[in-house]
């Protein structure tokens, strides 16, 4: 047992070093998720660090409340969070793009009918040669 130097009182830092090291191999696996997307995998790789993060949250919560968490451990939780947050804006960003990319590639839907309800063509006379 360790002497937490800021509470005073007795914390196990391996009952949390545990789930702080699978909440850093799941951020560490979702970085390479996002770098090479596979089927699937950002999504299987989202969920576990999902729980990842709850269980880690959960134990530091309990050990705050008996007594104390020794600052290293406390330091990479916050190191941890910080990188949850920048995935977070980083996947945001490219999602923006992603969405810009596609209004610009997509017409509207309103242009990308080619027939009326009658059923005749909403287009204009299409000739074969080039207008320049």
């Amino acid at each position: 047992m360790v002497e937490s130097s800021d509470a005073g009182a007795l914390v196990l830092p391996a009952d949390l070093e545990a789930p702080l090291a699978a909440l850093e191999t799941q951020l560490a696996a979702l970085d390479a998720a996002l770098r090479q997307p596979r089927d699937g995998a950002v999504d299987r790789v989202a969920a576990q660090l999902h729980e990842a993060l709850a269980q880690a949250v959960q134990r530091f919560q309990g050990a705050a409340r008996e007594g104390g968490v020794p600052a290293a451990l406390r330091h990479r939780l916050a190191l941890a969070g910080a990188e949850v947050a920048a995935q977070r804006e980083a996947l945001a960003r490219a999602t923006a793009a992603l969405d810009r990319a596609i209004d610009v590639l997509m017409p509207p839907a309103a242009a990308a009918r080619l027939y009326s309800n009658a059923g005749t063509s909403e287009r204009g006379v299409v000739t074969g040669g080039l207008t320049v």
